[in-house]
């Protein structure tokens, strides 16, 4: 009989609490002193004839595991491992040269941010690889990972079903703890998005008592928290209605909900991706019952900034200049919905595809064409919305060398090119009505003044095909901008008496000597 082990925190029920051999099971903590109290407590919850094996990362482990003298196993094995990259790849190789994995119960203990440079890819792979050794050895892997940048992981190994029994994660809190089960599976079943609330006792944690008969969530669907700055002084309008000083403190509320309605403020530009990453991490920790809303308090958002929140899976964004009265009826109107876009695990494939290129004023030729296919091939931006390409042509008498002098684009994203006596434009994320203002901003004289014709594209496809007749113009064609004027620099004639600098006097003749002879 395959035997079962336990987590080190006794109150749980045993749907989230047993471990059976054969398996892999990870639980993430935010700080290192929470892992190593939690797997001294792992190990003193087995029985006494449990054959349990500690491994710690990148630290000795006489430092770290403290055998209870009364409580766990007869006897335990204790490894160490280094703190790197390929230790983890040859960690089954490693058991085996100094235990028989069989029917043992192996925690393994991370360094402090062990996983964060390794690509989530390799970690999949590794998981992947780690849940068939456990399989075939009947064994039970329990990873503690402490790190800082534990949503990021979270989300990811919330993917990692196949490889990974159980998934949980302990967060600390002010006075208490919460402990956020993703899934966990042994012989009572599949539990799933259970968080409770632990305190912490005489050194141990307990589960808070009104969580003891709580197996599930309540229903909060008709809860809804909210900035205090998105009702713009008014008090709370109902008892569902909870206010919160700061966006951080509504996203550690909203951990814990479910298909409550969630009201973040933007007042500023650059809160856009801290915020972007606090919605992303509760659309895939929290699911798709979660109504996620921004309200822009004053003219901080693009168009770009917009899809990067809608992309990180925001319901709805409230531009600033919606009254109160229009706020409340769009929040009602999303009352009962189910997110049904896409959401990539990585934020960072948001962040660089939803963002202009980070590309700005003249560019080579066959670059220029480059970044536009790049832009015009991202499948994350809108149809026909990811910008205006116009080419111009200059009046007789400029050259198209001294037209480029006097194109000045300000805002990352707007690149352009000179070729075949055309000067081409592309502006990221412009639509073709806000055209003529855009050209107005970059070209300080009227554009009517420099160029007799333009040729504008704004479809997709229309924009592909121009790209396509670009990428056939010979180098020999492109075009060059203007040699920089050297400048010299005067030479000051002076000298340092010791206490300042002092300018010299230099003689200067107005005449020459022949042109003096010459009057006389």
């Amino acid at each position: 009989m395959n035997p079962i082990f336990s987590v080190g925190i006794p109150p749980l029920w045993d749907e989230l609490r047993d471990m059976p051999a054969g398996g892999v099971w990870w639980i993430g903590t935010d700080r290192d002193e929470d892992a190593i109290k939690l797997i001294n407590q792992t190990i003193a919850a087995q029985s006494p004839e449990a054959q349990v094996a500690a491994i710690v990362m990148g630290a000795k482990p006489d430092e770290i595991i403290t055998l209870d003298p009364v409580l766990g196993p007869n006897n335990v094995r204790l490894f160490s491992m280094p703190d790197d990259e390929k230790a983890l790849y040859f960690l089954s190789r490693d058991i085996h040269c100094s235990i028989d994995p069989q029917h043992k119960f192996i925690l393994l203990k991370c360094a402090n941010n062990a996983w964060q440079n390794i690509p989530m890819k390799k970690v999949g792979h590794w998981l992947q690889k780690m849940n068939t050794w456990a399989q075939k050895q009947k064994c039970t892997l329990l990873i503690i990972s402490p790190g800082s940048n534990s949503d990021k992981q979270f989300s990811f190994l919330m993917t990692q079903y196949r490889s990974l029994t159980g998934l949980a994660m302990l967060r600390h809190q002010a006075d208490s703890y919460l402990y956020d089960v993703a899934f966990w599976c042994n012989e009572k079943g599949v539990s799933a998005r259970q968080q409770l609330i632990l305190h912490a006792i005489n050194g141990e944690w307990h589960l808070a008592q009104q969580e003891e008969t709580i197996v599930q969530p309540r229903n909060d669907e008709k809860r809804i928290l909210s900035h205090v700055a998105v009702l713009e002084g008014a008090p709370a309008l109902s008892e569902h209605w909870t206010l919160f000083d700061t966006n951080e403190a509504l996203f550690n509320e909203a951990r814990s909900t479910q298909a409550a309605t969630i009201i973040f403020s933007l007042a500023q530009n650059n809160q856009i991706e801290g915020l972007a990453r606090q919605i992303h991490a509760l659309r895939r920790q929290r699911g798709t019952a979660l109504k996620i809303v921004v309200r822009e308090n004053s003219t901080s958002l693009r168009a770009t900034d917009e899809r990067l929140l809608l992309g990180c899976g925001a319901n709805m964004v409230i531009p600033w200049n919606a009254p109160l009265s229009r706020c409340l009826t769009l929040i009602e109107s999303i009352q009962g919905q189910q997110f049904s876009r896409h959401v990539p695990e990585e934020i960072s494939t948001l962040l660089s595809m939803t963002q202009p290129m980070k590309l700005r004023g003249f560019q080579k030729w066959d670059t220029f064409c480059d970044a536009v296919s790049n832009m015009m091939n991202n499948t994350l931006l809108p149809a026909d919305g990811k910008g205006v390409m116009v080419a111009l042509r200059p009046v007789p008498g400029i050259r198209i060398e001294q037209a480029l002098t006097l194109c000045r684009p300000n805002r990352t994203g707007d690149i352009m090119t000179i070729g075949d006596n055309r000067l081409v434009l592309f502006l990221s994320f412009c639509r073709v009505n806000d055209l003529d203002t855009a050209l107005n901003h970059i070209f300080p004289l009227p554009t009517g003044d420099i160029f007799s014709n333009r040729m504008v594209w704004f479809e997709d496809n229309l924009i592909s095909a121009e790209i396509v007749q670009m990428r056939l113009l010979k180098p020999e064609q492109w075009g060059k901008p203007l040699p920089l004027a050297a400048s010299k620099k005067p030479v000051l004639n002076a000298t340092h008496d010791g206490h300042a600098w002092r300018r010299v006097p230099e003689p200067l003749r107005l005449l020459q000597d022949a042109e003096e002879r010459a009057s006389t």
